[in-house]
């Protein structure tokens, strides 16, 4: 597969529906094919102040993400927190950066390490991570193709971002009319048990709830749901 191709494809992907996971899991995939030199790749998410590697193309890539998110600390972590390019050259050559880091990625078969931050404007999300065993190392060209790759796994988790970003937004917009509307349904209870009108059954409610330290919905829901049972609702 060209370069061209792969972006053609991670292009139509985008459009669609696919899940986050799905397109990650492409975005390696496409790197270990397309980017001179990769052997394994894998991407990493940030999800707060935690990592996690969302796709991989084989165990090894996933192990080397995994020691780094136990230490907080290493070449992909650092390319997902600040958004830049880490590398490592040569392994066997060690690295002032990741001296510790580097002799376990070489023990492992690993000569060369390439991480690159998805960069999206005010934030780190995450990194694609490429590994090389010893074929090609990686030169401008892998930088390049790699670098591509990258930003469109950006723009994935960015739109993944808005979504569940509108998602929690309704979700807490719909929790909201509930919550009202069950208060209402309670301010009409109070108002036919003690003889007060909608606004006087509200303040008694809200009296009611500072006073037991409980939240004015749960509270109205425990008015609601005794009165629906024919119990004393305790007004």
């Amino acid at each position: 597969m060209t370069d061209d191709d792969a972006y053609a494809e991670l292009g139509a992907i985008l459009l669609d529906r696919t899940p986050l996971t799905a397109v990650m899991q492409r975005v390696a995939d496409l790197a270990k094919e397309t980017v001179p030199g990769v052997d394994e790749a894998s991407v990493t998410v940030l999800e707060g102040k935690r990592a996690r590697s969302v796709a991989f193309t084989g165990s090894l890539a996933v192990q080397l993400d995994e020691r780094q998110y136990a230490v907080g600390f290493g070449p992909c972590v650092d390319a997902a927190l600040s958004g830049q390019v880490v590398r490592i050259h040569d392994t066997s050559a060690g690295s002032e950066a990741y001296p510790g880091y580097s002799d376990v990625a070489r023990r492992a078969g690993v000569r060369s390490t390439l991480s690159i931050g998805l960069a999206v404007p005010h934030r780190a999300v995450g990194a694609l991570n490429l590994y090389d065993l010893g074929g090609r190392p990686f030169d401008d060209s892998s930088l390049e193709v790699a670098q591509v790759l990258a930003g469109h796994a950006a723009i994935a988790l960015v739109n993944s971002l808005a979504v569940e970003s509108t998602r929690e937004l309704a979700e807490q917009l719909q929790r909201a009319m509930a919550s009202r509307a069950v208060i209402e349904q309670a301010k009409g209870v109070i108002s036919a048990v003690r003889g007060v009108d909608p606004e006087q059954a509200f303040t008694l409610l809200s009296r009611r709830s500072q006073d037991t330290n409980r939240k004015l919905s749960e509270l109205a829901g425990e008015v609601v749901r005794s009165a629906g049972e024919g119990r004393d609702t305790g007004w």
